[in-house]
């Protein structure tokens, strides 16, 4: 899969509101409305935001020193208006991250912010897609 660009899941309707998510690996979750414990769409959108870019912070400052630990914060507000529909504003992805004493828990404290940085100006794939924008193509068949 390292040469292939595109990247794809397939949603089963289990029920009203409930599907079944799979990846090309044969991966599962469940996602629904909100009407129980499953995650929303918008969670998931918030949820791989933050994901991506933890991951991008935790490879980098990894390399200098395992974290004590490691969180990551996603929070926006849905808004509804006439001009722009449902949609979600003031997103903001928080990292929050402890390092041991010493050099190296010292060099991954010095390197979060500029992590955090690299992660948003060139290298987290979600936040880069929803801060660029791209056309969705919305089909039925």
């Amino acid at each position: 899969m390292a040469d292939d660009t595109q990247r794809a899941v397939t949603l089963h309707r289990t029920s009203l509101g409930q599907y079944e998510v799979r990846n090309a690996r044969g991966g599962t979750m469940t996602i629904g409305v909100g009407d129980g414990a499953d995650f929303t769409p918008v969670e998931l959108l918030l949820a791989a935001l933050g994901g991506c870019t933890g991951a991008d912070v935790d490879f980098i400052t990894s390399k200098r020193a395992e974290p004590d630990d490691f969180t990551v914060h996603v929070t926006a507000d849905k808004v509804r208006d006439e001009t722009g529909g449902n949609r979600l504003i003031n997103l903001v992805v928080r990292l929050q991250a402890t390092f041991p004493e010493g050099a190296g828990g010292d060099a991954a404290r010095e390197m979060l912010p500029r992590a955090a940085r690299m992660s948003h100006d060139r290298l987290c794939t979600v936040s880069r897609t929803i801060e660029l924008g791209t056309p969705v193509d919305t089909r039925t068949e």
